[in-house]
């Protein structure tokens, strides 16, 4: 019987990586083994260093092994010919016109991503399946939608018979689908759960917090992997050593904290990308056969890089931190973006904390599910704007909090228009999974909306959900234009996204901001990204390259070998994006609370 491997974690910690190393182990022991990635900002095809896509696709050089990449928009497309397809040449035009209108809502999108990922746990083709999450808070998402789904339909199905996907009827055959995917998802002699951690105190915080959510819907996870541990023989300068000291302070904490089996994975001095590399990972992860902790690819610390080249990367132009961060006269918005674990939070919590001394009343909006703003500022962060200190003020996009809000709005402004039947049906189609999206959605751009604050700090999930965000405007917008009628609910919705799509173009009301680190996948991500965005007229205005090495701390082959390899990417980054660049530095303490961010925020300006 087929087992599945799922790998979790907060963004940034080697998901990825490690789950493509478990892949290729069983691989080579014979078992044929499939790896789907479920990250709508996948680069798995980055680290196999070959095409996947949205097909089952043998992986070059490792017998038994495949991948996919789960596509939101060619799901969607499947899903929705799947269901509309049996009826189009047995139905007029006008009703599949309208059919094709009903799936073309965004809710439609999150639907048929997750069927294509339950299909998966229908097949008894492979003999393991791996499964390469999103970052934590939308895989948690993932895993309670065959649980929210199978009440919702039979829900509905005591009620109306409707959902916002259709009659209950045509459901059920994905009600059975659901319940035998959520017996799988709790059955520990199928499915095992390992969820990757680095040895910091926001990855412990996160992987205490992802486990304790998945217990309340049955899900054990199996197995914690602690990767990027920096090796004790090369951390002789202080500022190293410091590091490794509260490295190995949060594994002590992970070691009482977590009773389940644990795996240790060493940094090293190269990015690992490509089959060979994935086999030394597999080998240290199952043969315990550790490798050399002080690797020697880049004696005398030159990487492969001429002087000339080194010099370019540290000579970029500081860019205008002033000019792009601070309003002049009008409300603007500031989103950081990037590949999970480059450092968005801090660097949204940094830039928030810079404005807000500058003398303007300031918001900082986190919209990623797995948020820890909280944690980072050191203050409690609820779903209703709080002062953190003096202009400063913090919000978390709760989508629960936001779909009790949003679905009592709708029922309040519902009331004595319309019958007590018609209520009671417009509740049990709000009670659908899709609606917290909506609500979610409906609560950020309250904030973009807003005028109450001077400066709005956007703090986005990582980059696949972001883009899915910022396309919802422009979905809905269009879904609106669809509607049949002129009524004044589709005047009043055309407007408000309109005006919102509006705010999102105009570079002066809306700074768009990369976050990475200067490596090839962060890199590749988010000139993805970036190209995502510029084809919906969003025009991106500044990269920070954060965590960058200080020379004087890089003493030895080691940390001379990475940083040598970080000022080949800079120069790239400065080529490749064409936009002004900040170079942030690796600091020695991890940040977290006021006075560390205020030391850090003196940096912003270079």
């Amino acid at each position: 019987m087929t087992r599945y491997i799922f790998f979790s974690g907060k963004g940034g910690v080697g998901k990825t990586t490690m789950a493509s190393a478990t892949a290729i182990h069983h691989a080579l022991t014979g078992k044929k083994t499939l790896i789907v990635t479920t990250d709508p900002a996948s680069n798995l095809a980055d680290v196999f260093e070959q095409e996947i896509g949205h097909k089952v696709t043998p992986v070059s050089n490792v017998e038994n092994l495949f991948a996919m990449e789960i596509d939101p928009d060619e799901a969607t497309k499947e899903y929705r010919e799947g269901i509309i397809g049996p009826y189009r040449a047995i139905m007029p035009e006008d009703v599949i016109a309208s059919l094709e209108e009903n799936l073309s809502g965004p809710c439609t999108t999150e639907m048929a991503s997750f069927d294509r990922f339950i299909d998966f746990m229908e097949t008894d083709e492979y003999d393991v399946i791996v499964f390469d999450t999103a970052p934590t808070g939308h895989t948690i998402r993932l895993l309670e939608l065959p649980v929210d789904w199978s009440r919702h339909i039979e829900e509905a199905s005591k009620g109306s018979g409707q959902t916002c996907l259709g009659p209950v009827q045509s459901l059920q055959d994905s009600k059975d689908k659901y319940d035998r995917a959520t017996a799988l998802l709790r059955d520990t002699e199928r499915t095992n759960f390992v969820f990757v951690m680095r040895p910091e105190e926001l990855s412990l915080y996160e992987t205490l917090r992802a486990s304790g959510e998945l217990e309340t819907i049955g899900i054990k996870s199996g197995e914690i992997i602690i990767n990027g541990i920096l090796p004790k023989e090369v951390c002789e300068v202080e500022f190293f050593r410091r590091k490794h000291d509260a490295q190995q302070k949060v594994i002590s904490e992970t070691e009482n904290a977590i009773d389940k089996p644990k795996r240790y994975m060493f940094l090293r001095d190269y990015e690992v990308k490509g089959v060979d590399a994935l086999k030394s990972i597999a080998e240290e992860l199952f043969e315990e056969k550790t490798q050399s902790l002080i690797p020697t690819l880049a004696k005398g610390g030159e990487g492969g890089f001429s002087h000339e080249e080194h010099r370019a990367a540290l000579t970029i132009a500081k860019p205008d931190i002033n000019a792009l961060f601070l309003p002049d006269g009008q409300t603007k918005a500031i989103f950081f973006t990037g590949k999970g674990g480059v450092g968005k939070t801090t660097i949204s919590c940094i830039a928030s904390l810079y404005i807000a001394r500058k003398g303007f009343k300031t918001l900082l909006v986190t919209t990623d599910p797995a948020a820890h703003i909280g944690e980072v500022l050191d203050v409690k962060v609820g779903s209703e704007p709080a002062r953190v200190t003096g202009n400063l003020h913090a919000v978390m996009v709760d989508q629960e909090a936001a779909f009790k809000e949003y679905k009592e709005r709708v029922l309040s402004e519902a009331r004595g228009k319309y019958s007590e039947d018609m209520l009671v049906a417009m509740e049990e189609e709000l009670n659908s999974p899709c609606t917290k999206e909506m609500a979610a959605f409906d609560r950020f751009i309250q904030f973009i909306e807003g005028t109450e604050y001077e400066a709005v700090v956007f703090d986005t999930a990582p980059t696949g959900h972001t883009l899915r965000l910022l396309d919802l405007p422009f979905d809905y917008a269009r879904q609106v234009e669809m509607m049949a009628g002129g009524t004044e609910v589709k005047e009043k919705a055309g407007i408000r996204f309109k005006n919102i799509i509006r705010i999102l173009k105009d570079r002066k009301q809306t700074v768009f901001s990369l976050v990475l680190y200067p490596e090839s996948t962060p890199i590749t991500e988010s000139y993805r990204a970036m190209t995502d965005l510029k084809d919906a007229g969003i025009e991106t205005q500044l990269v920070v390259a954060n965590m960058v090495l200080p020379e004087e701390v890089c003493t030895n082959n080691f940390f001379r070998g990475r940083r040598q390899m970080q000022l080949g990417y800079l120069k790239e980054i400065t080529e490749r994006f064409d936009l002004p660049v900040l170079r942030f530095p690796l600091l020695q303490e991890e940040i977290k609370g006021l006075e560390t961010l205020s030391d850090a925020a003196e940096l912003l300006p270079g």
